[in-house]
């Protein structure tokens, strides 16, 4: 699994699992995401690597705020969004 700074991932455990984060750092096996809103750019998570599944989806970190990063990860929270219903 090859994560990189801006990847975006998504949580696989812990009490944010299925929520769409972009990756800020990548430090060995651990990975440090924020999601804009209750995970800021300034106090991301840091979670394991086995913790997440990348997306595939690389987002440009240049000038990237919280709300930037929000819009960003909004596109990904609306596919997953009713994706499930069986009827």
């Amino acid at each position: 699994m090859n994560v990189v700074r801006g990847s975006v991932v998504k949580a696989l455990a812990g009490r944010d699992r299925d929520r769409f984060f972009v990756a800020v750092a990548v430090e060995g096996r651990c990975v440090s995401i924020a999601d804009g809103k209750e995970r800021k750019l300034l106090n991301p998570k840091r979670k394991n690597v086995r913790h997440i599944s990348p997306t595939g989806t690389v987002a440009d970190m240049a000038g990237m705020t919280d709300k930037k990063l929000r819009k960003t990860l909004a596109a990904f929270t609306t596919q997953g969004a009713g994706g499930n219903s069986t009827g």
